[in-house]
C-alpha cells in the first residue's frame, strides 16, 4: 500500500512524500533539510527507502534543499534537462546536485523507480520548464499538478485517470484583485503561465473527476491571496453545483503551508 504526506506546500517551501514499505519518492525539495530530517524521524519513515527525488520545476520554493538532501542520502534527482540546468543556476540552491546523482527525464516518457512507474507531463508555468507527475503503483494512480497556469487537455485526461490527486488552488479571484500586489504581478499570477485559482481548480475537478477519484489535496495556496477555508468552501460550492458532494464522492483536504500533513494510506479499493 502506498502512503502519502506533505512536509509543506506553498511559497515557503514544497515537499511531498509518496512511499510504500519497500520504496518511495520525494516530490520536490523546497523544505529545509533540518525540517525534512525532523519530520522523517517523527513519522518513523526510513529515508533509505526513498529511491528518488522527482522535481517539478526550478523555482526556489521547490528546489532549495534538493542538492543537500540528495548529497546527504545519495538519492538520485530526476528532472528534465532544462530543470536540471535551472537548478544549477539557481542562487538559492547552495549545494548543487552531484553530477553522478542527476537523472534526466523526458515529458510523456515513463520511467521506473522501484515499484513505481512515473510519467512526467507538461504543466504551463513561467519557470525554465515545468512538469507534473503521474505515478502508478499496481492499480493505484496518483497525480501531482502544482504551479499550474491553466489546465490543459492532457491534464484534464490525467485528472480523469487519478485515484489520488494533488492539485493547485493558489488564489481567490477577489482577494487577488483587491490585494496589494502590483498590477504586473497580478497579471502574471492569473495569466496562462502563472497559478491556478480556486474557481479554475474547482471547474477542472467538476469537469474531469470520475468515480475512481478518492482523495484530492489542494496545494500551494497563496498566503496573501487565499485562505484554506475559503479555498475549500469555494471548491465545495462549485462541485455541488455540478452534483458532486465532497465527503461522499471524494475527500477534499487543504495542505498546510509550513507544517506536515497526516500520513494517508492510499487504498486501491474504493
Amino acid at each position: 500500500m502506498l502512503k502519502f504526506f506533505s512536509l509543506g506546500s506553498g511559497s515557503s517551501g514544497n515537499c511531498y512524500m509518496l512511499f510504500s514499505d519497500e520504496d518511495g519518492v520525494m516530490i520536490d525539495a523546497g523544505v529545509g533539510i533540518r525540517n525534512v530530517k525532523k519530520y522523517m524521524r517523527e513519522y518513523g519513515i526510513d529515508i533509505n527507502k526513498i529511491n528518488a527525488i522527482i522535481v517539478t520545476h526550478d523555482h526556489a520554493d521547490h528546489v532549495k534543499s534538493v542538492g543537500s538532501i540528495s548529497h546527504d542520502w545519495k538519492i538520485p534527482v530526476y528532472a528534465t534537462r532544462e530543470v536540471h540546468q535551472g537548478i544549477h543556476k539557481n542562487w538559492s540552491v547552495s549545494h548543487k546536485i552531484d553530477d553522478q546523482l542527476k537523472r534526466f527525464v523526458v515529458k510523456d516518457d515513463p520511467f521506473e523507480v522501484g515499484s513505481l512507474r512515473i510519467t512526467p507531463f507538461a504543466v504551463p508555468h513561467d519557470s525554465t520548464d515545468c512538469v507534473g507527475y503521474k505515478i502508478e503503483h499496481g492499480k493505484t494512480v496518483f497525480c501531482v499538478m502544482t504551479d499550474v497556469g491553466k489546465v490543459t487537455p492532457q491534464m484534464e485526461k490525467l485528472i480523469g485517470e487519478a485515484d489520488y490527486l494533488v492539485i493547485e488552488a493558489n488564489y481567490d479571484n477577489e482577494m487577488l484583485r483587491s490585494g496589494r500586489y502590483p498590477d504586473h504581478l497580478k497579471s502574471r499570477i492569473r495569466g496562462g503561465e502563472g497559478h491556478l485559482s480556486n474557481v479554475l481548480c474547482a471547474k477542472a475537478l467538476a469537469k474531469c473527476a470520475t468515480p475512481r477519484l478518492k482523495h484530492v489535496w489542494l496545494c500551494h495556496l497563496s498566503e496573501e491571496n487565499n485562505h484554506p477555508e475559503l479555498a475549500r468552501k469555494t471548491i465545495e460550492q462549485v462541485l455541488a453545483s455540478h452534483g458532486i458532494v465532497v465527503g461522499a464522492d471524494f475527500e477534499l483536504e487543504v495542505l498546510k503551508r509550513k507544517s506536515p500533513s497526516e500520513v494517508i494510506d492510499l487504498k486501491e479499493d474504493r
